[in-house]
């Protein structure tokens, strides 16, 4: 009996592992190449516009692959205590933004926005059309920014301050974990491609599979592995060499302030999907998950206190930091007519 016991335990791993395997050959043949078209689905959601604002200077600045960006940059009438960089959601153009972004400047923050490519007046690159996840070229496009802003005549060396909504959140925080010249983030309705996947896994293979118990005692690092193989399927079928890039592994990196705002009723990102993430990072964070708010619509629920929070988070970690302190009539950038 002993010695039965003593195989049971040493057979035991190893058909688990075999029958983990069977069940991975069985889902990666009948069932990826769904996950793969699902995750390159755009999603149903109504894209914001906004109206041109002659506010603002119109700025032209070049990315990578010989592009020029569009952006616009608001100017506070104040003393000034810092600057601002403003990351937008998937397709929005820039002056969808500017119900996020006039309290701050009358607040004392200067604002740039700035527009991607393909979205908005930016260039257009041919091969690519960007989804609502991140790819190398947001990240070039956000890092471009941040060499914009670093050269114009009234550029604060300390740094700058960071707040973007949703994909453009996560362009930011992605880029911010690397640079320091971001000292603080704020972001609204952030996703991380994998901590977004793994848990719509479960269901999206439980929708197109009879045997749901099966996928219900799967290990999460199984679905994880599943998720990556149909990412990797994705970028295969889409032209312009983009790659899928996962913030998870840069939120861990992260050593500046994070202040994450989520709705309670998102269901394109649930707020248990937002907490994996915030649980990543070890720099200094808060969490506002917001009651009655759905994605990307806290600053319409509760618009007070979001303006509150949002100022109270920038006054502590960039006005301290800021070492230009300008008057309201601050050094001009080279610019264009605002259109």
């Amino acid at each position: 009996m002993i010695l039965l016991g003593l195989l049971f335990l040493l057979v035991s791993p190893i058909l688990c592992v075999a029958g983990l395997i069977l069940v991975y050959i069985v889902i990666t043949k009948n069932y990826i190449h769904f996950v793969a078209r699902i995750f390159q689905e755009k999603p149903l959601f109504i894209i914001p516009r906004g109206d041109v604002s002659a506010a603002c200077d119109s700025i032209r600045f070049p990315t990578s692959g010989g592009l020029m960006l569009q952006g616009c940059y608001f100017k506070t009438t104040f003393p000034r205590k810092g600057v601002i960089l403003f990351g937008l959601e998937f397709s929005s153009n820039r002056f969808s933004s500017i119900s996020y972004c006039e309290w701050l400047v009358t607040a004392g923050y200067d604002v740039f926005i700035y527009e991607p490519r393909n979205q908005g007046d930016s260039d257009k690159q041919p091969d690519y059309e960007p989804l609502h996840w991140i790819t190398q070229y947001e990240v070039d496009d956000t890092k471009s920014a941040i060499a914009y802003l670093k050269t114009r005549p009234d550029a604060d060396p300390n740094g700058i301050g960071f707040f973007g909504i949703s994909k453009g959140a996560a362009s930011g925080l992605y880029v911010g974990a690397d640079d320091p010249y971001i000292l603080c983030s704020v972001s609204d309705g952030v996703f991380g491609t994998y901590t977004t996947m793994v848990p719509f896994m479960r269901q999206w293979i439980c929708i197109y599979s009879k045997r749901a118990a099966i996928h219900t005692i799967l290990p999460y690092w199984f679905f994880g592995k599943l998720a990556l193989d149909a990412i990797d399927i994705a970028e295969k079928e889409r032209a312009g060499n983009a790659k899928f890039l996962h913030i998870e592994s840069k939120i861990r990196k992260m050593t500046n302030p994070w202040l994450m705002i989520h709705g309670v009723l998102d269901t394109y990102i649930k707020p248990e999907m937002a907490r994996t993430l915030f649980k990543m990072c070890n720099s200094p964070k808060k969490l506002w998950v917001v009651p009655g708010a759905r994605h990307n619509m806290a600053i319409q629920i509760a618009p007070e206190e979001y303006k509150n929070r949002v100022l109270s988070f920038f006054d502590s970690y960039l006005a301290s930091s800021s070492s230009v302190k300008l008057p309201s009539k601050h050094m001009e950038a080279v610019v264009t007519n605002s259109k």
